[in-house]
């Protein structure tokens, strides 16, 4: 057994399938692996709510069957880069599945901000942060904030105020080659960034964070895409296409509870969603 600590594009050499077992967290640590790599991940939710897994503890046989006869497909998932400015420099770059949320530091004044799209300033007001989500986080944090549900399959950018202090602060949904941009002004305290709620950086006042299509971190000069993707495995034990798509999935009374197996599976949960993890 070797442990791998290290998320590069040789972490997984000769692998051909990620398979995470745990919660919403270890999933997106195995993300990490499986974008640095190219190798698709498979997730079996051992926690409350796993909205990225494929399946759940009680299916785990199956699973094994499935990954030994080669029974399933691999869906795709784009993600996010993240660059932070400073004075004209760029002081830190990063990543996101779900998303970048760009959040005050403390509970004691609001974070104001200024948004662009493209270059072109929308507008500007008082809050407790932005989210920047891929549609695979529309049903994360963003969902939390008021956003739209995006169903994985769309390729689109999502800009959703928390708790804006201002009339018309409405969630926006972009062209998925736009660039967002959450400028943070110069005379407030320090804000923060939080990148699928496992990576943080403080941001000083003045900083400037831009939100992108991931690019592809393959490196070949033959890539076509030149997008990054994160593959999640589908098995076919699983037939999520009940057309519920990802709502099936969100909950509707505001509970994070979700049925263990044979009830998961009458029901037939959607397809794969953002997850909603904070730390």
């Amino acid at each position: 057994m070797e442990t791998v600590t290290e998320a590069t594009p040789q972490c997984l050499e000769g692998c051909e399938l990620l398979i995470v077992l745990g919660g919403d967290g270890t999933l997106l640590r195995g993300a990490e692996f499986a974008r640095a790599s190219g190798v698709p991940m498979l997730g079996v939710n051992l926690g409350s709510v796993g909205f990225l897994a494929e399946a759940e503890r009680d299916d785990l046989d199956k699973v094994v069957d499935r990954v030994v006869t080669r029974a399933y497909e691999v869906e795709e998932r784009m993600t996010v880069d993240v660059v932070v400015h400073k004075n004209g420099n760029i002081v830190h770059t990063d990543w996101a599945l779900n998303e970048a949320a760009v959040q005050k530091a403390g509970a004691e004044k609001l974070l104001e901000v200024v948004l662009e799209i493209d270059g072109r300033p929308v507008t500007g007001f008082g809050c407790d942060g932005i989210v920047c989500a891929t549609p695979t986080g529309s049903t994360a944090y963003a969902f939390s904030a008021g956003g739209p549900v995006v169903w994985p399959e769309v390729e689109a950018l999502l800009m959703v105020p928390i708790s804006a202090h201002a009339l018309f602060a409405k969630p926006l949904v972009t062209s998925p080659d736009s660039v967002l941009a959450v400028e943070v002004l110069p005379h407030i305290p320090p804000g923060v960034l939080w990148c699928d709620g496992r990576r943080t950086v403080e941001l000083p006042a003045g900083a400037r964070v831009e939100v992108r299509r991931g690019l592809c971190l393959c490196g070949l000069p033959g890539c076509i895409t030149r997008r990054s993707r994160i593959g999640l495995s589908r098995s076919s034990l699983c037939l999520f296409r009940d057309g519920a798509g990802p709502l099936s999935k969100v909950p509707a009374g505001g509970g994070l509870s979700r049925p263990r197996g044979g009830a998961a599976h009458r029901h037939g949960p959607a397809p794969l969603s953002g997850m909603h993890s904070r730390g």
